[in-house]
């Protein structure tokens, strides 16, 4: 709700903004709704970050950024307003508040008052120490002959933000993160191969590097590439898959979570429409959408809406559920509000975006799991891939597989491909594991990114068919 007492107050993101303000940006948003519009918002954003490229010995890239804004956004039928501009102040508010109504043909009444700053001031991110990338790169050059380059990145960004609107909704958050990666590329014999491991927190870079090791995540990317250098290529057909808790749900959130977000719905480019209720998986799936739980990179205290982030379950043992919604596609359906309203920054407009994606664990160990398959493939780690998002149909690589023999790993294999569709794999999983991991990322959609972290127990699939070299 709108808050009409006290000067100042603080949100429970941390945020500090002057609450003399609310009462009249709650007035000129709900002056829009007798004129015929359906919905309005005010979105206002201070944002910093710094990211770091280190390659062949040398820094590629040091930027920093911070920036502040507001976006003001105007719903009215099926057409939708959005105007942006820089500043945090209550006038830049109202002008793009009276612009966005004027490009849909309403009137912003006379908006009195001083100027008066909205959002308190985003300190700009100290630089993190970054004198260890020179360290790792020698390090990990002289762990082996065969190291042919080094590449290493690393990005601390912080963004807080308010948001009022036209349903006597007033919320806000303070995010932020640090995403550190390094990829190694070994040669042998004319043979190519890339080990890549990333690390990434909802920490300031002081706090992440306290938990995380540069070298460790170097040291377990050149283990990587040397595995798969002298590994056989992998034998190609159908056989059974068991994808490792570890492979982080890349393809749960790319195969099938962006299918279950409302405004693929309503486009009618995913095959889950019109499925609520039926049959959408193995009964052992649960999967889950959850932006509350702690310290993940898809979490907040609230969507940019300012709906509060919550746990979502999609598919329910098996049966589709729900969608992932923002405002207008809830409005356009009558669906619930599930907390989803994500946007990169306050110059674009929200969507239904994933948070944190997983699926539930179950009751059986990996250990289990392995012993069980006569012959087929583990993987552990997943690479890069394409997606159809229409049709669900994907191809991914393998970064670190193994071919498994009488219930046992028996080598590494190298060139794996995976494909298939990804809501009829849901339906092959046999067995779900006891245990869960959780893989962050960025996410693209419409031309914006965000932070999501995917999560997957182990899981061992009846049959897929793999791409590869070998005989």
């Amino acid at each position: 709700m709108f808050f009409r007492s006290g000067k100042n107050r603080r949100l429970s993101g941390g945020i500090r903004f002057d609450m003399s303000v609310n009462a009249r940006l709650g007035k000129a948003l709900k002056s829009l709704l007798s004129q015929g519009a359906d919905f309005a918002d005010l979105y206002f954003e201070t944002s910093s970050s710094h990211s770091f490229v280190y390659e062949e010995g040398t820094f590629e890239e040091i930027s920093s950024s911070s920036s502040e804004g507001t976006g003001a956004r105007i719903v009215r039928g099926e057409s939708t307003s959005h105007v942006h501009a820089p500043g945090v102040g209550t006038a830049t508010g109202f002008t793009c508040l009276g612009r966005a109504a004027s490009n849909i043909g309403l009137l912003l009444p006379p908006c009195g008052g001083s100027d008066v700053r909205v959002i308190g001031v985003e300190e700009i991110l100290a630089l993190p120490d970054f004198s260890f990338f020179k360290d790792v790169d020698g390090r990990i050059r002289r762990a082996s002959m065969w190291v042919k380059q080094v590449s290493m990145h690393l990005e601390t960004a912080c963004r807080s933000f308010a948001v009022f609107n036209s349903e006597d909704t007033f919320a806000g958050d303070r995010r932020q993160y640090t995403l550190f990666s390094v990829e190694v590329v070994v040669e042998k014999g004319g043979v190519l191969q890339t080990g890549y491991e990333s690390e990434a927190l909802s920490l300031g870079s002081p706090e992440f590097f306290r938990e995380i090791s540069p070298l460790k995540v170097a040291e377990s990317a050149l283990a990587r590439a040397l595995l798969m250098l002298d590994a056989p290529e992998c034998p190609a057909g159908a056989m059974p898959v068991l994808l490792s808790g570890e492979a982080g749900g890349t393809m749960v959130h790319e195969a099938c979570g962006h299918g279950l977000e409302a405004d693929i719905i309503q486009k009618d480019f995913s095959v889950y429409r019109g499925k609520i209720g039926q049959a959408a998986a193995s009964p052992l799936v649960t999967l889950v959408d959850d932006g509350s739980l702690p310290g993940l990179l898809g979490s907040g205290i609230c969507d940019d809406e300012g709906t509060p982030c919550r746990r979502n379950v999609l598919i329910e043992k098996g049966v589709l559920k729900s969608y992932l919604t923002d405002r207008t596609s809830a409005r356009t359906d009558g669906l619930p509000l599930t907390g989803n309203g994500r946007r990169s920054s306050f110059r674009s407009i929200p969507q239904p975006r994933m948070t944190n994606t997983y699926i539930e664990p179950g009751e059986t160990s990996p250990e289990d799991m392995l012993r069980g398959m006569k012959h087929g493939l583990f993987v552990r780690k997943m690479g890069g891939g394409e997606v159809d998002p229409t049709s669900g149909d994907f191809v991914f690589q393998v970064t670190e597989g193994y071919l498994v023999k009488d219930g046992r790993i028996a080598h590494p294999v190298r060139g794996a491909v995976l494909t298939g569709n990804g809501p009829e794999v849901l339906f092959k999983i046999e067995a779900v594991g006891n245990d869960l991991h959780f893989l962050p990322g960025m996410c693209g959609k419409s031309g914006q990114s965000v932070s999501v972290s995917d999560g997957q127990p182990s899981l061992l699939l009846q049959s897929m068919v793999i791409g590869g070299a070998g005989a």
